[in-house]
């Protein structure tokens, strides 16, 4: 079985050249990164809860997360300057096409009642965002370990022009979009 990035080069980038007549090999879109980001709030500054995220997000994505914090103080939602809020990691290269094709293979067909991604998701350039309501759907989790629900954004950036480019090339890879 062909590994997402060989299938990239071997069967998507022929599509993608005929269907936008592409005259030069470095106008053809491709993933550039995946990124993976966890918002924690004010549970972020307990130390076993911010410890427990942490190893979730790094069985996850093969990779330890950076504590994103807080860059100015807002009183109204008692968040101070330099206060952590929430975790990120970047993926690139291997681990990028390595984390796409578990999460469509494997994370997606978990999620309960699912008929597809949001296909209204892509910015005006062609990344992609989708949002997972729980690491339950990632086959590292142990559900017996899970203390608390925690939900994922994931943002998919790719070197597409147009909305259309990208959708092209996500549904492409696997990406499975709803109908509507």
């Amino acid at each position: 079985m062909k590994s997402l990035k060989q299938e990239y080069w071997d069967t998507i980038v022929p599509k993608l050249t005929k269907e936008f007549d592409y005259k030069n090999k470095h106008e053809i879109p491709k993933i550039v990164k995946i990124s993976v980001s966890c918002g924690l709030g004010l549970n972020a500054s307990n130390r076993a809860f911010l410890q427990k995220a942490t190893d979730e997000i790094r069985a996850i994505t093969g990779q330890h997360p950076i504590l994103t914090t807080a860059k100015n103080s807002i009183a109204g939602f008692k968040i101070r300057e330099g206060m952590p809020l929430g975790l990120t990691v970047t993926l690139r290269r291997e681990k990028m096409y390595g984390f796409l094709e578990k999460f469509i293979k494997l994370a997606l067909p978990r999620i309960r009642d699912f008929r597809g991604l949001d296909p209204s998701n892509f910015d005006k350039y062609g990344n992609y965002n989708v949002g997972i309501p729980e690491q339950l759907v990632f086959p590292e989790i142990d559900y017996d370990q899970v203390e608390q629900r925690r939900g994922f954004n994931i943002t998919i950036v790719t070197t597409a022009k147009t909305v259309q480019e990208g959708r092209f090339l996500l549904e492409a890879c696997g990406l499975p979009f709803s109908k509507t």
